[in-house]
């Protein structure tokens, strides 16, 4: 075949290459088509089979009736009678009437029994909560469980026949580019279809657990709690919030991740409230100057600043420790740390590898509940010698006026007793420690991980950092009783 392919090239060129332009013609021609194979033509079978699961919420509330202040008329005035009797017609006997307040949102039905997902704030306060189907009919909801933090609620109505649902898909599938098509109520014109595609992934506004799927399927007001689906009819993502300077859609609508919401509704439809790991410590990213300080090799995983009485603590877990994997799994930053620690079951046993004083340690954590752990008061505070024996003396070290505490600054600074450390009593404005956030009042407990007693203290880790090559050295603060690690350059010192 060579040889024929190449006795044409030499007897016609022309011929040769017009059998390489028909070749790549046909090549052209096979891209477009498989290009459009990808795209769909329609989405109408899709939205016909799954629509009917898809639901309008409606909710209504009792408010209290805020009259304001009352209008000032002078005795006698003519407008006397006018507002008195105003002001009648919206109270009763017993003061102002309270009014009804509507709200509206989406939701979809994931079971036939009649389960509902939807977001929280769609049904938050609500006295009363009324589904409507797409295919007719209405039915009253109760709220079987909630969760604030990933703005989740599940419903339940009772039906007598089965009700058409959908199931969830894995999100962690979701590639950027991907169709996806969102259903809902927008703006409360009823039953809506959008299409777009998956915009980025690994979106987080401000919750801790958030994992939000980015869309440009439009997403409005009453989206709420809609599902975001598939080209299988999967749903990978319920429709949570939109960016927008006027309210309405302009591209930017986001879903949380259906990994994330199926791990919640499992808690709720079993225990009726979310039970989430909890380690027990407070935590900070590493930087690229902390890992330096530290001698690790690269930026990665999480410092504890604080070890409060709490699981980690039963394990003998340290402030200074960096958090390196959990139950088995690389920990890149502190968010992927509490999101592992939260999608944990409460009581496992997990190991726990940290890296500490140049060597990694592995500790044996077992977890409680978080729910459980917050709203309680920690204080965790490091122990050590009181220094308070000698006369407090200052000094200027890498930018700060330092001086340890005593009796009297820490009644100042109402710091518990037996607090120990050197105080900041003044700042270089132009210094590394003003612009990594250091401030007049702040407490230096530790430096190099050993804490500190004396001002003699500080400067003997400066000279053991040097000695050892370290660039800079890590200094654990507190600032409002809030513990985290700095590192400062020690260039110049």
């Amino acid at each position: 075949m060579k040889q024929a392919t190449y006795a044409i090239a030499r007897q016609s060129p022309a011929i040769f290459k017009a059998m390489a332009l028909t070749l790549l013609a046909s090549a052209l021609i096979l891209a477009q088509a498989i290009a459009a194979s990808a795209r769909p033509e329609s989405f109408a079978d899709l939205a016909e089979k799954i629509s009917p699961a898809v639901v309008n919420i409606t909710t209504s509330t009792t408010v209290a009736q805020n009259t304001g202040p009352e209008p000032m008329v002078p005795d006698g005035s003519p407008f006397e009678d006018f507002f008195r009797q105003f002001r009648d017609r919206g109270e009763g006997e017993g003061g102002p009437r309270p009014r009804r307040s509507s709200a509206l949102g989406s939701g979809f039905v994931i079971s036939e029994d009649g389960y509902i997902v939807t977001n929280n704030h769609v049904i938050a306060s609500a006295d009363e909560i009324i589904i409507e189907f797409y295919e007719g009919g209405e039915l009253e909801a109760k709220v079987i469980g909630t969760d604030p933090k990933t703005d989740i609620a599940l419903l339940k109505v009772e039906a007598d026949t089965p009700l058409p649902f959908v199931s969830f898909g894995d999100s962690d599938t979701a590639r950027v580019g991907d169709w996806v098509m969102a259903m809902g109520n927008p703006l409360g014109q009823g039953f809506s279809v959008s299409a777009g595609i998956v915009s980025a992934r690994n979106r987080a506004l401000s919750g801790t657990y958030d994992d939000y799927i980015q869309t440009d399927a439009a997403i409005n007001r009453g989206n709420s709690g809609g599902p975001l689906f598939d080209m299988d009819g999967k749903v990978v993502g319920v429709n949570t919030a939109i960016l927008s300077p006027n309210g309405g859609s302009i591209g930017i609508g986001f879903s949380m991740a259906s990994n994330v919401v199926t791990r919640v509704i499992d808690q709720l439809q079993e225990f009726g409230e979310t039970r989430r790991g909890w380690l027990g410590v407070r935590i900070q990213d590493v930087t690229p100057d902390v890992a330096e300080a530290m001698g690790l090799e690269i930026a990665a995983g999480a410092l504890v600043t604080d070890v409060p009485a709490g699981p980690a603590a039963d394990a003998g877990m340290l402030a200074g420790d960096v958090i390196t994997s959990f139950d088995g799994v690389k920990v890149p930053d502190t968010r992927e740390l509490v999101r592992q620690v939260g999608y944990t079951e409460v009581g496992k046993m997990v190991r726990v590898v940290v890296f500490r004083e140049g060597a990694t340690k592995t500790l044996k954590v077992t977890l409680g509940r978080r729910e459980d752990a917050e709203g309680a008061e920690i204080t965790g505070l490091d122990e050590g010698e009181d220094g308070s024996g000698a006369a407090p003396e200052q000094q200027t070290l890498m930018g700060l006026t330092l001086s340890p505490l005593d009796d009297e600054l820490r009644a100042q600074l109402e710091l518990p007793e037996g607090t120990v450390g050197l105080v900041v009593q003044d700042i270089d404005t132009m210094s590394e420690a003003h612009e990594k956030g250091l401030r007049a009042g702040d407490v230096i407990t530790e430096a190099g991980q050993q804490a500190l007693n004396t001002v003699a203290d500080l400067e003997n880790r400066i000279a053991d950092a040097r000695e050892a090559g370290r660039k800079s050295l890590l200094l654990l603060v507190r600032s409002n009783g809030q513990p985290r690690f700095v590192a400062l350059s020690l260039d110049g010192e």
